[in-house]
Order: C-alpha cells, then sequence, then structure tokens
C-alpha cells in the first residue's frame, strides 16, 4: 500500500493505494467520528463490492442506498434519493456517507454530504480508475443539469479516500479506457517524465498488469493533490485540471449523458486543445500526433461525434464554469506537460479547430 496526503491544514486527508483495502476496517474506521454511516452505491457495484464495505463497519449503524448506474442519473432527482435514506433512517450531524463507486457515486453522495444538515462527513471508495485518478480526489462535487455538466454542486472534501487496485479487476474495458484519459492528462499539463512513462508502459495498463497500475494512479494523486493544496477551490493553477473538459463537458452535453463516457469525451477534448494550440502557434503538429498516438493506443476517440455542429460546440461551451464575464477560458497547451489557462483565445482560431475535427 501507498498512502499520500491532501495538504490542506487542519483538513489534511489520506489517500491510500493499494490492493485489498477494502479488507481493511483499519484504514476506514479512524475516518467516522461517529456511529452512523451510509454506503452510497450503484446497481453494478453493490452487488460486487458492498458486502465488504458494510462489513468493515461492523459495531456502526451502518445503511446503504442503491442507486440506478449512469450518468443519466447523475441529477437532482435522484440525489433525493440519498437525502430520503439519510432522513428515513434518522441519521444526525455526525453521520458519514461513504462513496463506493466510479465518478457519478463519488459526485452525488459528496454533494448529499456537503448539502444533508449543512455538511456532514463524507468518504471516498472509489472503484473506477477515472474516480481513483481524478474525481475522489480535491473535493469537487456536483450532479448535471440538462443545459450543463456539473452545473450544481459545491466544494466538499472527503475525510479520506480507499483507492482498491483489485476492483479494477470488474472494470469493463471502456471503462479501463476512460479512466487513462484523466491520467494521460496530468502528464500533458503538468508532468513531461510522467508522460514519458505511460508512453513506454500504456499497453502494460491495458493489460492491467498491477505495479504498471499502482505507479500510474500514485503518480496522476500526486500532481492532483498538489494541484489541489495549492489552490482548492479553482481560482488559479486548479483550473488546468480541466484540459479538454469544455470541449469534452460539450461532447456529454450535446450528446445527452451516458452516451459517451466522460473519459472519451476529455480524450476529443484533449485532441481538440492540442489542435488549438497549435493554430495559436504554442505547439509543434508533430507534438499534437504525439498526444493523438498516445491517446489512440489507449482505445480512446479522437474526434468529437459528428452529430455536433461548430455552432453547437459554441453554444454548449458558453455554459461552462470556466465562463468569466462573458468570456470563456480554454485549457491548452503551451507544451507538453506544461498547461496553460488561456483567456483570450482568437474566436477565429477556435472555429478553424472545430471545423478542422469535423472534417476528420
Amino acid at each position: 500500500m501507498k498512502t499520500l496526503h491532501v495538504e490542506l491544514g487542519d483538513r489534511r486527508y489520506p489517500i491510500h493505494i493499494g490492493p485489498g483495502l477494502l479488507e481493511r476496517p483499519d484504514l476506514l474506521r479512524p475516518h467516522i467520528p461517529g456511529q452512523q454511516a451510509l454506503v452510497v452505491s450503484n446497481a453494478t457495484v453493490a452487488p460486487l463490492y458492498l458486502d465488504r464495505a458494510r462489513a468493515a463497519l461492523a459495531g456502526l449503524r451502518h445503511e446503504a442506498v442503491i442507486l440506478p448506474d449512469g450518468e443519466r442519473y447523475k441529477t437532482l432527482e435522484t440525489l433525493n434519493d440519498i437525502f430520503t435514506a439519510l432522513l428515513s433512517h434518522r441519521f444526525d450531524r455526525d453521520c458519514t456517507l461513504i462513496a463506493l463507486g466510479g465518478g457519478v457515486i463519488g459526485d452525488m453522495a459528496g454533494f448529499a454530504a456537503a448539502c444533508y444538515q449543512r455538511g456532514v462527513h463524507f468518504i471516498q471508495i472509489p472503484t473506477t480508475l477515472l474516480a481513483q485518478v481524478d474525481s475522489s480526489v480535491g473535493g469537487k462535487t456536483a450532479v448535471n443539469h440538462p443545459l450543463g455538466k456539473n452545473m450544481i454542486g459545491a466544494f466538499h472534501q472527503p475525510r479520506c479516500v480507499l483507492a482498491d487496485t483489485d476492483t479494477l479487476a470488474t472494470l469493463p474495458d471502456r471503462e479501463l479506457g476512460a479512466g487513462l484519459a484523466e491520467v494521460i492528462k496530468y502528464g500533458l499539463i503538468r508532468d513531461l517524465p510522467f508522460l514519458e512513462w505511460l508512453e513506454s508502459h500504456i499497453e502494460r495498463l491495458l493489460a492491467r498488469e498491477t505495479a504498471a497500475l499502482s505507479e500510474a494512479i500514485e503518480r496522476s494523486c500526486r500532481n492532483k493533490a498538489a494541484i489541489v493544496a495549492a489552490d482548492e477551490r479553482e481560482t488559479g493553477e486548479r483550473a488546468l485540471l480541466n484540459l479538454g473538459h469544455t470541449f469534452g463537458h460539450a461532447i456529454e452535453t450535446g450528446v445527452g449523458y451516458g452516451e459517451w463516457l466522460h473519459g472519451e469525451a476529455v480524450a476529443a477534448g484533449m485532441c481538440l486543445a492540442a489542435d488549438l494550440s497549435a493554430r495559436l502557434g504554442w505547439l509543434r503538429w508533430e507534438q499534437v500526433e504525439r498526444v493523438r498516438a498516445l491517446l489512440a493506443r489507449a482505445g480512446l476517440p479522437l474526434e468529437p461525434p459528428p452529430a455536433l455542429t461548430t455552432d453547437d460546440f459554441l453554444r454548449l461551451m458558453a455554459v461552462d464554469k470556466k465562463v468569466r464575464d462573458g468570456r470563456l477560458r480554454l485549457i491548452l497547451l503551451r507544451d507538453l506537460g506544461r498547461g496553460v489557462i488561456a483567456g483570450a483565445v482568437d474566436p477565429q482560431r477556435l472555429r478553424e479547430t472545430l471545423e478542422a475535427a469535423r472534417r476528420e
């Protein structure tokens, strides 16, 4: 097992990474201050891992709520099922919510914890690669709205993160690839040696070699923990973590939540960001091809869905959390391993990038 920490003063918390962590109540129990715990999971994950999670809670009053599986259920309506469970079991302000699942479950359980009685404790037990390397760390919680992804939410940090790598054995190949998109992101925005490591080890990751996956998860979490510690509420540097996400969120919203996995949309979005960076003179075209080649080796899409027009993209991207005073900010690349927050992108160059993707 490897342990990192997100350094947030008196809210400092550990990220434990390794196999068999669901069988380690000693890692979980110190982070449950009260005697009540609600496990939030979904219909896919619960049959696989809920019994193990609840066994670690023996001696506590614990319940579970099982939500439907899928991004299209990441809504205020589904969120209400969590509140109903908390209220019907008369859970108080010392209760702890435990998110057992992927990014959707983590986001929803965290948002519920941020809202219930104005804030209760919560713990992340991510079971997908994407959640283990990204969404479980940093305290971003949210639900979707038909007009925009993750537009209703709150910052609410977990008390700990348990990334049990054994859970990746049951992850579908498509979900594994989607997680790799977020892993590759860290190399692109701030860690060129990690990007080079990924280029050498991508096939080992796809083959689910334990040592390679643990290394990728640790290095991803180390990058994210450093950024979150420096900029918890995304007033500056943390926005770099959104490379490809403004384009990607437009894809997810435009085609319907759940049609594209989040990581798939981010992969296509990173290709668009690299293309635009080259049109602005920041990347060489051979570097753009290097980005595309790595994403292709991970089995990820390189172009957005053809059904989305350039005008669709521009309309959907205007409803984005990075818009400030009506101006769209994009995360682009000044070089490989060097992300930048671009607040005044030439609209003609942006349109050229979107049109070129449609021609592809």
